[in-house]
């Protein structure tokens, strides 16, 4: 018995020295991939290369390169023109002072509002039209459903109403009955006053 435990004593020691090296070897190789002033000192042309390519990117680099390269194949697109909008919406833009940033803020917040009121109306439209659509479905549906749900099959019922009554001839009593006498005969529920 006492060879058994020290063998399981010396395979637990064994497993705890792997798991201690393991655990080394794990330190060793994240404190490795986190010295980047080391790795920087060992390659430097790639950490420029790498910061170079992250500043390209957080400049948007590839952006500006495309464009370039869209308006040398297509040539440069026209400029937009000073102003596209009727006379009498251009006079009363005008009218707003000439302060842009303030008629800027006047139009985004009448836009906002008009978009507000156009979703709530488009939503409002769009529910209507799925409850009137869908309302005539979901009630059919239903009534199927619960018709299915619960008519017994004349199979099943017909087994369980023999069941019933073979219960019922035995000589159990009913709960609450305390005259123990057998029940013979299925109960007729035409003469009840209720």
């Amino acid at each position: 018995m006492a060879t058994e435990q020290d063998a399981a004593r010396d395979r637990v020691l064994a497993a705890r020295r792997e798991l201690a090296g393991e655990i080394e070897v794990l330190e060793a190789s994240a404190r490795a991939a986190v010295d980047i002033p080391a790795k920087v000192r060992r390659s430097p042309a790639k950490a420029a290369a790498i910061a170079g390519g992250l500043g390209f990117l957080v400049l948007k680099g590839p952006q500006r390169v495309m464009r370039l390269g869209r308006n040398t194949i297509r040539g440069k697109p026209a400029p937009m023109p000073k102003s596209l909008l009727p006379e009498e919406v251009d006079k009363t833009l005008r009218s707003f002072g000439e302060d842009g940033e303030a008629v800027r803020a006047v139009l985004e917040r009448d836009f906002a509002a008009y978009a507000k009121d156009a979703k709530a109306s488009r939503q409002r439209l769009r529910t209507l039209l799925v409850v009137a659509v869908a309302r005539p479905f979901v009630l059919r549906l239903s009534k199927v459903a619960a018709q299915r749900l619960f008519a017994p099959s004349e199979d099943t019922f017909a087994d369980r109403l023999e069941q019933v009554r073979a219960r019922a001839t035995q000589h159990a009593p009913f709960p609450g009955d305390t005259t123990g006498e057998p029940v013979t005969a299925p109960l007729d529920r035409s003469s009840d006053p209720a």
